[in-house]
């Protein structure tokens, strides 16, 4: 079963198991900082916790911020944690999406692979050149380009195939717009 938490800044909410709800609620020091009800949006688009607290000399502040989807992954998924996955991000990419099952530990290049694509196309690897669509993708640092197509969805497509192939389950893939 999932819970649906209201963002404190934003309409949005953030989506958790309720066995996660009920640690959240119940660990000491989270219910004492009354976590559940202070999580925001950051500008990344995940939800987290932060508060200034002054410090016991009285002669500064101190920032505590805790990550959502990092705490839970820390919690329930620390034994996939290994030397090169050291990165918590959603399979499905909805980064308000934190139940247990769509957050994985990835690599540095697998969570460089899944970033939100900044082309104006709106395809990760599709760039537009006149009046044609050029297809891109980079592997072991290499650009490789993928071929000259009419529309956007074209080279998405394209894009897609090869990303399948060099990366597997770990590619990009773009949702292609109907």
């Amino acid at each position: 079963m999932t819970i649906q938490l209201k963002l404190k800044n934003s309409e949005e909410t953030v989506i958790i198991n309720d066995y996660v709800y009920d640690y959240l609620s119940t660990e000491p020091y989270l219910a004492k900082i009354d976590f559940v009800n202070q999580l925001r949006m950051h500008s990344s688009g995940c939800a987290f916790f932060q508060k200034a607290w002054t410090l016991p000399d009285k002669k500064g502040y101190t920032t505590e911020t805790i990550y959502l989807h990092k705490l839970i992954a820390e919690k329930w998924l620390s034994d996939t944690k290994t030397a090169d996955k050291r990165l918590v991000g959603t399979t499905n990419g909805d980064k308000l999406d934190c139940r247990v099952e769509n957050l994985a530990y990835r690599t540095r290049s697998v969570a460089s692979r899944q970033r939100k694509t900044t082309s104006d196309t709106g395809y990760t690897g599709v760039y537009r050149e006149n009046s044609k669509f050029r297809a891109v993708i980079s592997n072991k640092g290499k650009t490789l380009h993928l071929g000259m197509f009419n529309t956007a969805e074209e080279a998405a497509v394209a894009y897609n195939t090869k990303s399948v192939e060099l990366f597997g389950e770990e590619g990009k893939i773009n949702k292609i717009k109907n």
